[in-house]
């Protein structure tokens, strides 16, 4: 789509035939990754199968290659679909968040932390 900024060319770290990923451009830590389907699809629930195991296979490829560059102690793994969950590009992509100990106060509760009644 012309006016989707995900299917216009990205600086790519890793690859698959059906998936890329690149660093997103407002990172949440040192090594945040985007992985997105290479066709365009609105939301997770949008994407093929075929597509999906594409982008879970270089979810794995991708945490190798942050291993390695930046040594992170975890990783979040998360997808916002639809605005209501935070969904601000419609083009499905799956964030890659490496964590780091110390990084915030308190990680108990990962991505609880979204609600706060839910957090901790």
């Amino acid at each position: 789509m012309d006016d989707c900024i995900f299917c216009q060319p990205q600086p790519t770290v890793v690859e698959n035939e059906l998936a890329t990923a690149f660093y997103d451009l407002h990172p949440v830590s040192l090594g945040h990754l985007l992985i997105i389907p290479k066709q365009h699809y609105a939301t997770w629930f949008d994407v093929p199968a075929a597509e999906r195991q594409a982008i879970w296979q270089l979810v794995d490829t991708a945490k190798a290659a942050l291993d390695q560059r930046y040594q992170p102690d975890g990783y979040n793994v998360g997808i916002n679909v639809g605005p209501a969950a935070g969904q601000t590009i419609m083009h499905c992509h799956v964030h890659l968040i490496p964590r780091y100990h110390g990084d915030v106060p308190n990680p108990t509760g990962g991505i609880r932390n979204l609600l706060p009644p839910e957090a901790n």
